[in-house]
């Protein structure tokens, strides 16, 4: 009997011992995963966090700047389209055509093929401020800057025209006979034109030049 015992008694132990064994293996793999799913865990939202914000914050950046200009784009283009208009509107509103100072040979040319010089003066009717009307009104239809000028003397007073000439600078020229004429300040324009001399006197005492 004595053997047995000596069988049974390190069996027996042999048995606690691996069950004891087993418990402690159960106990630290739930402790360990248990602490590997937290640490792995924390470690990951971390990770993902921060990923996710960069990703989303470079998505939003370039999502918002494009929106941005796109909008900002549009409110530019019209406000500019609308500024534009109006001050395209404003600028043409006196013409429907650019107005250019012609050159000295553009100049008589143009009043060789007007017509005003043609027309009877006519005393209180048809005087020198109609002629020079029609013309500056004629040489801005054909795109030509032409100025009324008024020559006044001590009692009355002439019309005239002018032309700011890209080559000789101011011209001044007499609408009844197409012909350029001297216009001096203190000077009598017949006498500096040799024409004949009015009932009054024509000594210019002032010019206005209106373009």
């Amino acid at each position: 009997m004595k053997w047995i015992k000596r069988i049974f008694i390190p069996m027996g132990i042999l048995v606690l011992v691996s069950a004891g064994s087993f418990v402690l293996y159960n106990v630290a793999y739930a402790i360990g995963d248990a602490a590997g799913y937290d640490n792995g865990y924390s470690a990951g939202q971390k990770i993902g966090y921060s990923s996710g914000k960069q990703d989303g914050y470079n998505e939003g950046y370039v999502s918002g700047k494009q929106g941005g200009y796109d909008e900002g784009y549009d409110l530019g283009k019209a406000d500019g389209y609308e500024d534009g208009y109006e001050v395209g509107i404003e600028a043409g509103a006196g013409h429907g055509y650019t107005l250019r100072d012609p050159t000295y040979r553009e100049t008589v040319t143009f009043l060789r093929k007007d017509k005003t010089d043609k027309n009877e003066y006519v005393e209180d009717t048809y005087i020198c401020s109609h002629f020079a009307r029609d013309v500056c009104n004629n040489a801005e239809a054909e795109g030509l800057r032409c100025a009324f000028v008024v020559l006044h003397y001590r009692e009355k007073g002439h019309s005239i025209i002018a032309f700011n000439t890209i080559d000789r600078g101011l011209l001044y020229f007499e609408p009844q006979f197409d012909n350029e004429v001297k216009v001096v300040i203190n000077q009598s324009y017949s006498r500096l034109n040799n024409y004949r001399k009015p009932p009054t006197s024509d000594t210019i005492m002032d010019i206005l030049i209106i373009w």
